[in-house]
């Protein structure tokens, strides 16, 4: 959703129309006082907001929004008056993530408004899964154990993976070939242990987690 807080009616409604059709949620909002009113209900995804406003102006409104907290990380585009280079120094210094200088196109704003929320997007949080001494990233698809990065094969890494988020679960070598090699794979199950073989060296003191569960096939145990 994007609040466009204009007190020009019909800029407004051309603003709210080219970005309602260029695929986005858009409401308008003449002053600050229907612009808060509508915070109560709904945090936008950005704000489009004019300088130039009855009550509040916009760089009071831009300083309130980024003093709370559930507005302080939302993307905000100033739209200033041709040659206020003031006004934009100002509004920056203050938070805002960008700015357009009027008069500015529709297809202007469309672009500015898709740049802003590229950079604004929240960094994915690594996903890290850790069992006793070893460290996975999922993200980054890496092993670490005491700071130092391990060379997985994908077959390896997979099946480290999978012991990870599944401790104390014992697989059979069948289990092991449809998750790791899927269902089609035509080997034998002495893959499987040569895998575990070769994960089990790479993993030095810590291949001790994987155990060898006899009759049934492998399953991981943290230790500390």
């Amino acid at each position: 959703m994007i609040f466009c807080v204009e007190d020009d009616a019909g800029i407004r409604n051309m603003m709210t129309y080219t970005l309602n059709s260029s695929g986005f949620e858009a409401e308008g909002f003449s002053d600050g006082s229907e612009f808060f009113a509508a915070l109560e209900k709904n945090i936008p995804d950005l704000v489009i907001l004019d300088i130039m406003l009855p009550g509040d102006d916009g760089l009071v409104i831009l300083s309130k929004l980024r003093s709370q907290s559930a507005t302080a990380d939302v993307p905000v585009i100033m739209a200033t008056a041709k040659g206020t280079e003031f006004d934009k120094i100002v509004g920056l210094d203050m938070g805002a993530d960008d700015y357009l200088a009027k008069p500015f196109g529709m297809m202007e704003m469309v672009s500015r408004v898709k740049a802003v929320l590229r950079r604004s997007k929240p960094k994915e949080k690594a996903k890290i899964v850790r069992v006793g001494r070893i460290e996975m990233n999922l993200n980054e698809h890496t092993v670490v154990i005491d700071n130092e990065r391990l060379k997985l094969t994908l077959k390896e890494f997979e099946m480290l993976r999978l012991f990870m988020e599944n401790l104390g679960r014992a697989f059979t070598r069948e289990e092991l070939l449809e998750y790791i090699w899927e269902s089609d794979y035509l080997g034998e199950t002495r893959t499987v242990d040569v895998h575990v073989g070769t994960l089990r060296t790479k993993l030095g003191e810590c291949g001790e987690y994987i155990e060898t569960v006899r009759g049934v096939g492998y399953r991981m145990e943290a230790r500390v």
